[in-house]
Parts: C-alpha cells; sequence; structure tokens
C-alpha cells in the first residue's frame, strides 16, 4: 500500500498518524502521491478483450491442452503485450540457451515497475533437472528478503508437501509466475504478470519438467489461460504447452501453502492432488 505524504490530516498527532497507516496495512513508504488502484482496475476492465475461442469444458482426471503456446488469462490485453517493455521481455528471454543466461535476462530486465520496490529477484531453487517444477505466484516478504522462493512459514508447508510424495527442495524445482514481491504483497496485476510470461514461457522451455504443480489461483490461471478461481481449477488434470517444448507437460493445479495455513480443513484436497502428482510420475517412471 502507498502512504502519501498529504494523505493524514495537519491536525493528528506524528504517533497516532503512523498507527493508522499500520492498521491500514501500509508497510513501506513508495510515493509521495496517493495511488488509487481502483480507477487503474477500472481502466484496465474497460480495455476490449481480444476474441478467443470458448475453452472446452473439462472432467476429473481429464486431460486438456492450453493451446500451442502458453496462455494468458483474458484480462491480459493487447495494449500491456504491445509495448515496448513487453517486446524486450520476449526478445529477451528468447535470445537464452540456459537457465543462467535467463537468470541474467530477468535480473537485467527494466520494464517491470515491481522490479523498483522489489529487494531481490527471485528466480529458483532446487533441481533444474528435477523431473517436478512446481510453480507459485509471487514472493511474499521471506522470498524478497533471502531471494528464493517458497522461505519462511508457507515455505516449511511446501517441503511438507513434496516430502510426502518423495520430493525435496533439493530435487524438485522450484519457481514462480512474478519473480518480483509486489509491494504490500498485493496481487501483481495482469499487465505485471503479461510482462513475465516470456520468461516464465523460457523457464518452462529450459528446465523440461515431467510434471507442473501450480500452486495457488494465479499461477493455474496463467498457465492454463482460464479464468476461473483455484477451486474450480484444483485437481484436474491439464496440460501446458508453450514454443520449444515438443511434448504438452501434464499440469496439475493445488491451493497455495499460505491459503492451507489460513484453512487447515483444505489438505486433505490437496493431499490428494500430491497424490496424483506420484501417480503420473510413477507410472511414467522408466522401468
Amino acid at each position: 500500500m502507498n502512504m502519501s505524504k498529504n494523505a493524514s490530516s495537519p491536525d493528528l498527532p506524528a504517533d497516532q498518524a503512523l498507527r493508522f497507516y499500520l492498521d491500514a496495512g501500509v508497510d513501506e513508504t513508495i510515493g509521495t502521491e496517493p495511488l488509487d488502484r481502483y480507477a487503474l482496475s477500472q481502466a484496465t476492465a474497460k480495455v476490449p478483450k481480444p476474441n478467443r475461442q470458448p475453452t472446452p469444458a473439462t472432467s476429473q482426471g481429464k486431460s486438456h491442452s492450453s493451446g500451442s503456446k502458453l496462455g494468458m488469462p483474458a484480462s491480459l490485453a493487447a495494449p500491456a503485450l504491445s509495448s515496448a517493455a513487453s517486446q524486450s521481455a520476449t526478445a529477451l528471454a528468447a535470445a537464452t540457451s540456459s537457465l543462467a543466461e535467463l537468470r541474467a535476462a530477468v535480473e537485467g530486465f527494466e520494464g517491470c515497475s515491481l522490479k523498483s520496490t522489489a529487494k531481490s529477484t527471485v528466480f529458483a531453487d532446487g533441481n533444474s533437472d528435477g523431473r517436478l517444477m512446481v510453480i507459485g505466484e509471487a514472493p511474499g516478504g521471506d522470498e524478497d528478503r533471502q531471494g528464493l522462493p517458497f522461505v519462511g512459514v508457507s515455505g516449511k508447508l511446501l517441503d511438507l508437501m513434496l516430502e510426502s510424495i518423495g520430493f525435496t527442495r533439493e530435487s524438485a524445482y522450484i519457481t514462480n509466475v512474478v519473480p518480483w514481491r509486489p509491494p504490500g504483497n498485493r496481487k501483481p496485476t495482469p499487465e505485471e504478470v503479461a510482462l513475465c510470461v516470456p520468461f516464465l514461457e523460457r523457464h518452462i522451455v529450459l528446465v523440461k519438467p515431467e510434471v507442473i504443480l501450480m500452486v495457488g489461483g494465479l499461477s493455474a490461471k496463467t498457465l492454463l489461460n482460464r479464468t476461473e478461481g483455484i477451486t474450480r481449477l484444483r485437481g484436474r488434470w491439464e496440460t501446458v504447452a508453450t514454443p520449444g517444448v515438443d511434448v504438452p507437460i501434464p499440469a496439475i493445479a493445488t491451493f497455495h501453502p499460505a491459503y492451507l495455513l489460513r484453512s487447515p480443513q483444505q489438505k486433505r484436497l490437496v493431499w490428494r492432488d500430491l497424490l496424483a502428482v506420484k501417480e503420473k510420475l510413477d507410472t511414467s517412471a522408466p522401468s
């Protein structure tokens, strides 16, 4: 949340003004003028959406291909995709031939405003040769401080989730859709996600996992080009296809560990999703 120097009443004592900001969720100063995100959201909603063919409905356990290219939500409108920043991201990602080059390209990219407010570029963690690729949403405060995805309390829970099906942080490969922490842990905007998609596409191409575990609603909607929430998307086998990958990759969505910490009763559903991942990998393992 932004904090403006003109937002408080001049008659309000400084300590009370600071307490007001803390109670309202302000955790950092990133500008001198207030930013009306409601107006920005309304402006984004008015941008015409491109014509898209309806996505066929899928049933539990059935595979569905997301097309020949990694999709983006319908709200990612054409103006964001035709910008110079988006073209730069696409060119930088396409020019990489290794994960080291991709990391350097992401760290050197200046087209996304999130980078200017984040402490770290959170690229990835784990084994790049691993069979399982875990893709989350965006870094939080702990991730931003340490420069690694899924650390802190939610990261420890993800570690336990992976261990339950025979994986560790050293054997799986973990990354996020967005590599920079949004201020105040807000959700990334559609435009911010669109700028990060070329790097995510290239990330998948270079890792070439056997299975993708999509963690959280933003991850699932971005990778599958869908608009439904995570409750509807989780537990279904889909496929992710992007140029450079010969065969579409099986992918399944599940709840984010941060959500499970607030709603522990949903762990039973996540356990089903994890067992489905294990079964898929066991089935595809060479004999």
